[in-house]
């Protein structure tokens, strides 16, 4: 729920713009024009013939030095190859757990008990989980490929992988970036979407449901067998309830990770220069959009009949029924709800948020931080991860 929220003044006092900085407005204009025709989509803006003609010197002039990746774009594309890298890490722990296992990807989906509770939440979570990770294995090898074709160096994170899997059924052997097995799941992403109010203008939200210290994965064949099923409802007994505390709590994970791309890729836009970086940053970030939608129906099934009123016996963990006759909280709502944008204009539905204060690459790497993912890590690990933050969020548009 919002806590409060302040809307940008939209009625300061402002100087009219020069002669100058009109056409250099104007240019960019053209150029986004330019980008519109060659993705099919010139209909999307209508510009009049004669500044069009006016204008097309310059927008010729441009054209070369204006696809030229910057120094920025290059930092930019680093810290979200390291992103993407982090992300693999942690979906194919899932994957493993609970994916679908198949002759592409034939270790996943080993802990039995694990798909049984997250196949409660969705009959086609195995499915999901193994394709989300393909895609995010897909992202990383790109962009590092992309970097590499401009004589650039790749991303590896290979150095800082040193935490130990879990030893339960599913964990494997290899070492890994990235700690799954208590966090501290912000589910606040559960709120905000269903809210009018933007947390770019100071809104701020409450959890849906308090996920602490909480597994998101089975650490333990001897308290949760991978053998049993899950039944619903689901059993009072201790395993039953802590495998699907879990898989419910995961749920949730999934969404607030994807939801984060998505806050984090739309920023990280709005500093690029080039127009094929560009190409590779909103098409990248459309599918973690994409994914988002997907766990956030999810996500709204462990907090509905028949799973609601699960209570991991650990940590202590309790999914309530959200459907309370509130729409702030209603489960089938999982559409962002138009929420304040642009000062001055109507209400739009937007991925929020989008300032760089709460969604650039430096609070990315806080969100992730508190959220217990890289318990473990080393001081290099995070030297080395906030540097990369760092310079993208220097990045500055060209103009």
């Amino acid at each position: 729920m919002t806590v409060h929220h302040e809307h940008a003044d939209a009625g300061a006092d402002t100087a009219a713009p020069s002669e100058q900085e009109l056409q250099k407005i104007w240019n960019g204009v053209v150029g986004r024009r330019s980008f519109l025709r060659r993705a099919g989509l010139a209909s999307a803006v209508a510009l009049p013939a004669g500044a069009v003609v006016a204008s097309s010197a310059s927008a010729k002039r441009r054209s070369k030095s204006s696809d030229q990746p910057t120094d920025g774009d290059f930092a930019i594309l680093r810290f979200l190859a390291a992103a993407e890298i982090i992300e693999s890490d942690l979906w194919s722990q899932y994957a493993m757990f609970g994916g679908q296992a198949t002759k592409d990807r034939p270790t996943d989906g080993q802990n039995g008990a694990y798909v049984a509770a997250l196949e409660n939440l969705d009959s086609d979570m195995p499915q999901y989980i193994s394709d989300n990770t393909d895609d995010e294995e897909s992202h990383q090898a790109f962009i590092n490929a992309y970097l590499m074709s401009k004589g650039q160096r790749p991303v590896s994170l290979e150095p800082f992988r040193t935490l130990a899997p879990s030893g339960a059924t599913g964990g494997g052997s290899q070492k890994r970036l990235t700690n799954l097995k208590s966090l501290n799941v912000d589910t606040s992403w559960y709120l905000r979407y269903r809210a009018v109010t933007n947390p770019d203008f100071g809104a701020t939200f409450g959890q849906a449901v308090t996920i602490k210290n909480q597994a998101v994965i089975s650490i333990s064949d001897k308290e949760t067998p991978p053998g049993n099923n899950a039944p619903v409802p689901v059993p009072p007994d201790f395993a039953h309830q802590r495998m699907q505390a879990i898989a419910n709590s995961a749920g949730f994970h999934f969404a607030m990770i994807e939801q984060g791309g998505s806050s984090l890729y739309t920023t990280m836009s709005l500093r690029v220069t080039s127009v094929e970086v560009l190409r590779i940053v909103v098409a990248i970030g459309g599918v973690e959009t994409n994914h988002f939608s997907l766990w956030h129906d999810k996500a709204g099934n462990a907090v509905a009949d028949p799973l609601d009123g699960v209570k991991d016996p650990v940590t202590g963990t309790f999914f309530p029924n959200l459907n309370t006759g509130s729409e702030a909280t209603q489960t089938n709502l999982i559409l962002p709800e138009p929420c304040e944008f642009i000062p001055g204009l109507p209400d739009c539905s937007v991925v929020r948020p989008t300032i760089d204060a709460l969604a650039g690459a430096k609070a990315a790497v806080k969100a992730l931080t508190a959220d217990g993912l890289f318990d473990g890590q080393s001081g290099a690990f995070f030297t080395f991860i906030k540097r990369l933050a760092r310079e993208a969020d220097a990045a500055e548009r060209g103009v």
